[in-house]
């Protein structure tokens, strides 16, 4: 059902509600907290890759405060097992039966912190859950609930003892970004308040943040705008540097996270300019560059920058 002016008019007020909520635990770092609602709102999840002590940690923790819902840590360790995450069978000799005990991963917002630390087998633990929302232990499927988000850390600088994300896992994630240091004035801020613990007031219930993911899948795309995504994915699959472009999965992800930003901008229709804005953190973690580029240099984003200057966006709306 296509969203209405006056629905966009109340999505735009309460995401700015929730924008400046979560601006209390994390200073200076307006959009950022856009970039992770927005990955929130459209049904994704979101991966924080920076140094440590820049409030990766606290950005997660700052929106489940918000939303009020449920929510749980898990602190990826090289012997984490699967069913550390998802929840295992356990037999009950009082009753004679086996019966489930629910894992972390049973939240509305799971903060999976240093992912990358964790094996593969573990990590491969969060496939299903990130992409259908099931966990299946034993052949029994069980739906974690709504709304449900991984927010996921790791650390670039640290290597000793850590795994690379393999690229499926990487492909789930719908944005990456990363937070970087406060500035000066929101340094001093945080120095001063650092003596009390910031607990956020709730903003909005869990039931809210689905009504306005409901909301964003009723912005209207232009099919000229869809072309202008499609045509962006295909120029990453041709680009000399890379080895592997952009997958179908990262196109949706696009068009999913455009609808969102456009709606927390007020607006009932999505604009090329959603779609750049966008780009770098949507795509850039989903390509596979050719080794010989990554020697001499060559970044994901770089990349994504050259074919965002070399498609030419759509410059008139259909009739």
């Amino acid at each position: 059902m296509a969203i209405t002016q006056e629905q966009a008019n109340w999505f735009e007020t309460t995401f700015a509600r929730l924008t400046e909520n979560i601006e209390q635990a994390v200073l200076g770092k307006r959009h950022v907290v856009r970039l992770a609602l927005t990955a929130a709102l459209s049904e994704g999840h979101l991966l924080l890759e920076d140094v440590p002590g820049t409030g990766k940690t606290s950005l997660a923790r700052a929106i489940s405060e918000s939303i009020s819902g449920t929510s749980t840590r898990i602190q990826f360790t090289p012997d984490l097992l699967p069913g550390d995450v998802t929840g295992m069978t356990v037999y009950d000799q009082k009753t004679g039966e086996f019966e489930f005990h629910k894992g972390p991963i049973f939240a509305n917002v799971v903060l999976a912190d240093e992912i990358n630390r964790a094996s593969p087998k573990t990590q491969s633990a969060l496939l299903e859950v990130m992409e259908e929302g099931n966990v299946t232990i034993d052949g029994v499927t069980r739906p974690v609930g709504l709304p449900f988000v991984v927010i996921a850390t790791q650390n670039p600088v640290e290597q000793a003892g850590t795994y690379r994300l393999p690229e499926a896992q990487l492909d789930r994630f719908m944005l990456k970004t990363s937070i970087g240091y406060p500035d000066h004035a929101s340094t001093l801020t945080i120095i001063e308040g650092s003596a009390q613990k910031t607990t956020l007031s709730p903003v909005v219930t869990p039931q809210t943040l689905l009504t306005m993911a409901d909301l964003a899948r009723g912005v209207y795309i232009d099919p000229l705008v869809t072309d202008y995504v499609a045509r962006l994915i295909e120029a990453t699959r041709t680009a000399t540097q890379v080895r592997l472009g952009v997958s179908v999965r990262g196109a949706i992800a696009l068009a999913r996270s455009s609808r969102s930003w456009a709606a927390a901008s007020g607006r009932t229709y999505v604009t090329p300019d959603d779609v750049k804005a966008l780009a770098q953190v949507v795509l850039a973690h989903r390509l596979i560059l050719d080794p010989e580029a990554e020697f001499d240099g060559v970044t994901s984003e770089a990349v994504i920058g050259q074919v965002l200057l070399d498609v030419t966006p759509p410059t008139s709306r259909e009739a």
